[in-house]
């Protein structure tokens, strides 16, 4: 069995990684000629996005079938030949379990359309009122969530888009369903699974509006979350203890993540939080175009760490995913110190207590590909707030600069493997356009130099395996209001370690804890070939980032 708290899991968008076949989109056979390259990195998991049979209408987290391939992506031969592959190399797969809604297309959904009440209650149909939706919540993809069915004189709940309509938990068979549709993937020898928006599931069983907001306090972490968390955890991938599972919980809270990941609990193994991701939001807004809140950004890491390690729970740590823009183009410099600043994002992550996730591309320093026209968008979130704000009457030009900062897409341009053209992704063309840096930031150009952020990536993934204290260790934030550096302290047992990084250019000074005598310092990484020696005073060059081993 691996060790979770040492394991570092990779993220794969397949229709984003490797096109074997040369149709434009990526696919599982893709994936299994990449393994090689992945167990370089030195990672413990795969995680899948969904490729499953879909419409795509949201890239695939609109399941019509949940046990069957979609064929753009390959056939169960080719998952099955994945999952022994990975295994060979030491590598686990875990799959994406989008267990909230399915597709309008799913049969299950189609038979309600088609008035069996059976199948409506599988979903969330209800009466309107006052020749109007049952309440006024909103999508969480613009507009209302309520999509009214003439011929049945009905409304179903989609808290996304409305092809995505929400399943109904309180019905039990639809739990069984669910249930064994994880079992299913078990079987296939699945060893984890990510849960999307999980915390989502329990809708309150009397409806109302929101008078103050969009209507997510009604069901998120809602009423009876907790007891179908334990159950699905009692019915399917509790009975086997090797398997590792990770919960997406949306507009969570702390005290929440502790009980969805402490062990005492029976639920999962970890979870992630997204509040870190909103310090760049205007008043909450996600399509607005701000500056980052570099204290809030330091606050809020330090109090998940700490309560959940109180309390008991695990962190799943990330920068980037399929939902997120690249990190280095977000709260780093991805022009003049890209190098320095993707190492340095890396570090303060990867020294933090919880298990780490890589997303695609994150590992050589992808950014954003700054597209400069709605064409060449897919994502049907940016699509749907582009035509939100145009109505609303922003200029195209500001429209396409917040979509630039802020789209799902950003993170879903192919994977650049080399520097031919679309990047060694494909011979085709692709099914979104590439970001145009292709021809200088990719796997190849990486593996070949020896100071290259894809092997700074490896290194710390080691290194929560070499030592207790990153895996293990307490956290303890240095200089909380520091407008610059972001600096922290892990302990365990005799180890200890001090993680400093400067997030902005230019040179700033910073003063280190006091060492006692009797204790020693070594750097055990840097991003640049001469940091400074552990001292009172130390000055910090352009996004300079130190791991400082502490031993008597």
């Amino acid at each position: 069995m691996k060790d979770f708290k040492k394991a570092t899991i990779y993220q794969i968008y397949p229709k984003s990684f490797y096109d074997s076949n040369d149709d434009g989109f990526g696919d599982l056979q893709g994936v299994i000629a990449k393994l090689d390259y992945l167990q370089q990195l030195g990672i413990d998991y795969i995680w899948l996005t969904p490729f499953y049979v879909s419409p795509q209408k949201d890239n695939g987290y609109d399941v019509a079938d949940y046990k069957m391939i979609d064929p753009i992506f390959g056939t169960m031969a080719d998952f099955e030949i994945l999952c022994k592959e990975a295994e060979n190399r030491e590598i686990g797969i875990m799959l994406d379990m989008v267990l909230n809604h399915t597709s309008t297309k799913h049969e299950w959904f189609q038979k309600a359309l088609d008035g069996e009440k059976k199948y409506q209650d599988y979903y969330l149909f209800k009466r309107g009122k006052n020749d109007s939706a049952p309440t006024n919540w909103l999508s969480k993809f613009g507009g209302p969530a309520w999509q009214n069915v003439d011929h049945l004189d009905m409304y179903y709940l989609h808290l996304f888009d409305q092809t995505q309509a929400d399943l109904n938990w309180r019905n039990e068979e639809v739990r069984e369903n669910l249930y064994d549709i994880v079992d299913y993937w078990m079987k296939k020898g699945v060893m984890g699974f990510r849960f999307d928006v999980i915390n989502l599931i329990s809708k309150p069983l009397m409806l109302e509006d929101d008078q103050e907001g969009d209507g997510k306090k009604f069901y998120t972490d809602g009423p009876d979350v907790h007891s179908y968390i334990k159950e699905l955890n009692e019915k399917t991938f509790g009975k086997n203890k090797d398997i590792i599972t990770v919960g997406e919980m949306s507009s969570t809270t702390v005290d929440n993540c502790i009980r969805y990941s402490n062990p005492s609990e029976n639920e999962l193994t970890m979870v992630f939080n997204f509040h870190h991701l909103k310090v760049d939001y205007a008043e909450g807004e996600k399509w607005s175009a701000v500056d980052f809140d570099f204290i809030n950004l330091k606050k809020i890491f330090n109090h998940w760490q700490t309560e959940m390690i109180k309390g008991g729970g695990w962190n799943a740590l990330f920068w980037c995913n399929h939902d997120q823009p690249r990190i280095v183009s977000r709260f780093g410099n991805d022009t003049k110190y890209r190098l320095q600043s993707a190492k340095m994002l890396a570090t303060t992550l990867h020294m933090m207590r919880g298990t780490p996730y890589v997303y695609q591309g994150e590992e050589i320093g992808m950014t954003n590909p700054c597209f400069q026209s709605i064409d060449d968008y897919r994502d049907v979130e940016s699509i749907n707030y582009y035509r939100i704000l145009e109505r609303e009457g922003m200029s195209k030009q500001d429209i396409i600069k917040i979509l630039s900062k802020k789209s799902r897409d950003n993170s879903r341009t192919p994977m650049h493997w080399n520097h031919s053209k679309s990047g060694g992704f494909t011979k085709a063309t692709p099914w979104i356009p590439l970001s145009a840096n292709f021809d200088t930031i990719n796997v190849a150009q990486s593996l070949n130099d020896d100071d290259s952020i894809f092997h700074h990536y490896r290194r710390l993934i080691l290194l929560r395996k070499q030592y207790d204290v990153v895996a293990l260790g307490d956290f303890t934030l240095i200089d909380e209001e520091h407008p610059q550096v972001f600096a922290y302290k892990r302990c365990y047992q005799n180890q200890q370690l001090v993680v400093v990084n400067h997030f902005y250019e230019g040179i700033v000074q910073f003063e280190l804890p006091k060492l006692d005598t009797i204790l020693t310092s070594s750097i055990l990484t840097s991003n640049y070939p001469d940091s400074a020696d552990y001292s009172d005073l130390i000055t910090l060059r352009p996004y300079e980032s130190i791991i400082y081993l502490i031993s008597s």
